[in-house]
């Protein structure tokens, strides 16, 4: 779906109303976030809570964030311990289709039900404000020379960020191999080793970087999206290079939940999609609204795990 699609489905949805049998069904709601505080995963659980305690979808939430490898530590313990539950949801996405290919889990999305893709953000490519690279063709000129001696920050291995990241050097004539990758359990620590100079450059969501960008403390060089997300930055197509990636966010139910359970947490999620108020957010975070939710979600999780499996495989990354 492009993005054009995807605002017009918003703007029709906001003009339904909410379904009455969504509203108070959840008393409580146990969101289990497979990654560290601080990043994108995290950001999405904390708006749903937001939005939908503000409008009386669900009463209380309880949190758990278990980071570490993409989410594929932590998402065996939703499986184990939330199997049947109807009232819980775990944040997961693209990062952890790669993570699960990557690591070759035995644990992956397929254990889990799929309720609603949320959200879509194009990635940004950051360097700390004291860097000697002064733009992304500075950066460029770095990776052609030496791949390894630029070490770049991202998310976990085999997520959207190491992707970006393989795909810049293929474009480039180097091998992805070739690339000086470090893997970081969640936004805040690949912030902390960008803005401390422990990396030359890093890679991830524009709204886990945008406030350090804002601030002056990170130089953007380049966003990754079809066009620009920012009028003053550059994307990696219009600098050069032919790399189009972004990293879509969703919800999931646990396993074992009965075909009630499943209608109830994806009407609830549709509600929630529905309201001024989300697509407010949504604009304020940078994200795209991706909303899709039953058998198409499903069968998008499936065709975007093999065609991830396709591209770590190309990059030798898999």
């Amino acid at each position: 779906m492009n993005r054009r699609h995807l605002l017009a489905a918003t703007a029709a949805a906001g003009l339904l109303p909410l379904s009455a049998e969504a509203q108070q069904r959840f008393a409580n709601m146990f969101m289990f976030i497979p990654a560290g505080p601080g990043g994108g995963w995290d950001g999405l659980g904390r708006a749903i809570e937001q939005v939908a305690r503000q409008a009386g979808l669900v009463g209380n939430f309880q949190f758990e964030n278990v980071g570490g490898a993409g989410g594929t530590v932590g998402l065996p313990r939703f499986v184990a311990q939330r199997r049947g539950r109807g009232d819980a949801l775990m944040v997961a996405g693209s990062v952890m289709v790669g993570a699960v290919l990557t690591n070759r889990t035995p644990v992956g999305l397929k254990d889990v039900t799929p309720i609603a893709r949320m959200t879509q953000e194009v990635g940004v490519v950051v360097v700390p404000a004291q860097s000697d690279i002064r733009d992304i063709a500075g950066l460029l000129a770095a990776f052609r020379a030496n791949p390894g001696s630029v070490s770049v920050a991202g998310g976990s291995a085999g997520g959207t960020d190491h992707i970006t990241l393989g795909l810049i050097l293929k474009a480039l004539g180097r091998n992805a191999r070739e690339g000086s990758y470090v893997a970081f359990a969640g936004g805040g620590p690949a912030q902390a080793a960008i803005l401390g100079a422990q990396v030359r450059a890093g890679i991830s969501g524009f709204s886990e970087f945008a406030e350090q960008i804002r601030s002056g403390r990170m130089r953007a060089l380049a966003t990754t999206g079809e066009t620009r997300s920012d009028p003053n930055i550059p994307t990696l197509r219009e600098s050069g290079v032919d790399v189009v990636t972004a990293n879509w966010r969703g919800v999931f139910g646990a396993p074992g939940i009965n075909a009630n359970q499943r209608a109830a947490l994806t009407s609830l999620m549709t509600d929630l999609a529905r309201l001024p108020a989300w697509r407010e957010l949504l604009e304020t975070r940078g994200w795209d609204n991706a909303y899709l939710s039953g058998a198409e979600f499903e069968r998008f999780v499936q065709a975007d795990t093999a065609a991830t499996e396709g591209v770590l495989k190309e990059l030798g990354l898999a």
